[in-house]
């Protein structure tokens, strides 16, 4: 016979201290502790917080120039940020550790209250409480009617709409258990794995999909190979294959300008009218491509995401030659299309020449005389660069980016005043260059629009489990677990029935269920001879 003074410590084994866990407990503790709800909520959170910095940093595969720039901008922060992947912040390790932890206690949390789930709409309800005149919902009323008739009627009444418990033999308490809303917990369950099913979607997108952007002035093509994309950011699984054998041209495009109101000179909408052939060999076709509604091609689809501006500019080299000529993309710098370019003209002679300044669509100044853009609309575009002579560095071999300048071994070109020269060009205007470096022209404007190109392999299963979230969402809210007891037992001359309910959720008005059940009972209809209904302790 054990002690009874002897306490849980010293049953420890010898050599062990308090506290102290095995490799299988303390395995078993990290696994409860993973798959607990309360981790799983505190991993979504961190999911959540942890894509803010993807919304607020530049991410190279959104917009590889804008993370340039804030590289450039920020010298101090950008290794820091570049150490965190902060530029890549859906691509870091990090961000893939929470995804994965998120998943993994997310199935250990639904796959035990499943088997809970399964094993409770296995069992029979729970047998009638001895009193249930003590629950705070209850009704009593007397019949004429024998003990046996009443839980007969009780039961095809109750079997409607509720699971009974079987009836036993030789059970004497007398009684009828029901109940219902066991899909309450199946709503639960099936919100918890649409979660999983959204998350098993994204990584199927992210790892089998990609997505792609080209700028192309109207009237350009577009043929869907790899060396075709400005920026391409491919899944880790994603081959070649994978693309689709299609090709389009921007044949015309419109947009529709607000000219009032506090939104004035921003686009309202815009659209594309595109011709594509499907294969090499397909029959061409047309589209209206516009922003939210895009061309679907196979297993691709085709969006209209931006636009802008690309001025005609034609460089004349001091021997009269022309060194460059053509639409130059200028990135907007704001809704009113104020935009930043660079024009270079690598083979011009004697020396090099690039311009790089802003165009202002609708041209105006301010009361203090400072320029300003006025409208996105093209109604009096002003070209406004500076230029520069010298070795732009683009025989050098490496990379250079369309947008940026390389003014290392290049100076800048001065007036007659020894300030720099700014050459404000309209359309039609041509400039003649000092020191015999040649003339720039201002031809026009054409429009160039952004493509977005991508595939995603998972956006129907994450669909899915979006649904999924919003079927078992209505279900937690809206079915309400219920019991309902029914006892019938003799009184005297007659037989006392008494009813009661039990809101498993809570905040459940069962009253007009305790009415609706006793006129069923007694073949009354409702509001006739009420019966003795208790509510709350009061009768």
């Amino acid at each position: 016979m054990s002690d009874p003074r002897e306490t849980q410590y010293d049953k420890l084994p010898a050599g062990r201290r308090a506290g102290e866990l095995t490799l299988r407990e303390l395995l078993r503790f990290g696994w409860r502790q993973i798959t607990s709800m309360r981790t799983a909520l505190v991993l979504l959170l961190l999911l959540a917080l942890a894509a803010v910095p993807g919304s607020i940093v530049p991410q190279e595969g959104v917009d590889a120039l804008a993370a340039s720039r804030w590289r450039d901008d920020h010298p101090r922060l950008a290794p820091v940020y570049e150490w965190l992947g902060l530029f890549d912040v859906y691509g870091s390790v990090w961000f893939s550790a929470i995804y994965l932890l998120l998943m993994i206690s997310l199935v250990g949390c639904i796959v035990p209250r499943t088997l809970v789930y399964w094993r409770a709409m296995r069992a029979q309800p729970p047998r009638a409480p001895r009193n249930l005149s003590r629950l705070p919902d209850a009704a009593s009323y007397r019949t004429d009617e024998s003990v046996d008739e009443v839980l007969a009627r009780a039961r095809t009444v109750l079997g409607r709409r509720h699971r009974v418990r079987k009836a036993e033999e030789g059970a004497a308490d007398g009684a009828v258990s029901a109940e219902r809303g066991y899909l309450r917990e199946a709503g639960n369950l099936v919100f918890h794995l649409s979660v999983v099913v959204v998350l098993v979607g994204f990584a199927i997108g992210g790892l089998f999909g990609y997505k792609g952007g080209v700028i192309l002035v109207t009237g350009d093509g577009f043929g869907n190979t790899l060396t075709s994309y400005d920026d391409f950011v491919p899944g880790s699984l994603f081959t070649p294959d994978q693309l689709d054998p299609f090709s389009f041209t921007v044949e015309d495009f419109e947009v529709d300008w607000l000219l009032s109101g506090r939104a004035a000179g921003q686009a309202r909408g815009f659209s594309a009218d595109v011709r594509y052939r499907e294969t090499r060999d397909a029959e061409e076709e047309r589209y209206d491509l516009r922003v939210n509604h895009p061309l679907t091609i196979g297993d691709t689809d085709i969006f209209l995401i931006g636009h802008g501006y690309a001025p005609v500019v034609t460089i004349r080299d001091g021997e009269g030659e022309i060194a460059y000529n053509g639409p130059t993309i200028f990135l907007p710098q704001d809704q009113s299309l104020f935009s930043f370019g660079v024009i270079k003209a690598p083979s011009a002679e004697p020396q090099e020449i690039g311009l790089e300044g802003v165009l202002y669509p609708t041209f105006g100044m301010t009361e203090e005389g400072d320029p300003v853009n006025l409208l996105g609309k093209a109604v009096d575009p002003l070209l406004s660069v500076l230029v520069h002579a010298g070795d732009l560095g683009m025989d050098e071999g490496a990379s250079q980016s369309v947008y940026v300048l390389d003014k290392g071994d290049t100076e800048q070109v001065e007036d007659e005043d020894g300030k720099p020269l700014r050459l404000d060009l309209r359309p039609g205007d041509t400039v003649e260059l000092p020191d015999g470096l040649g003339s720039v022209t201002f031809e026009g404007l054409e429009d160039w629009q952004r493509i977005q190109i991508s595939q995603t392999p998972g956006k129907l299963i994450a669909l899915g489990g979006v649904v999924m979230a919003l079927v078992g969402l209505l279900g937690s809210l809206f079915i309400r677990p219920r019991r309902v007891w029914v006892r019938a037992r003799q009184d005297g001359d007659g037989t006392l029935v008494e009813v009661a309910a039990l809101d498993r959720s809570g905040g459940g008005d069962v009253v007009p269920v305790l009415e609706d059940l006793v006129a069923a009972l007694r073949g009354d209809e409702r509001g006739n001879q009420p019966p003795e209904t208790k509510r709350d302790g009061t009768s």
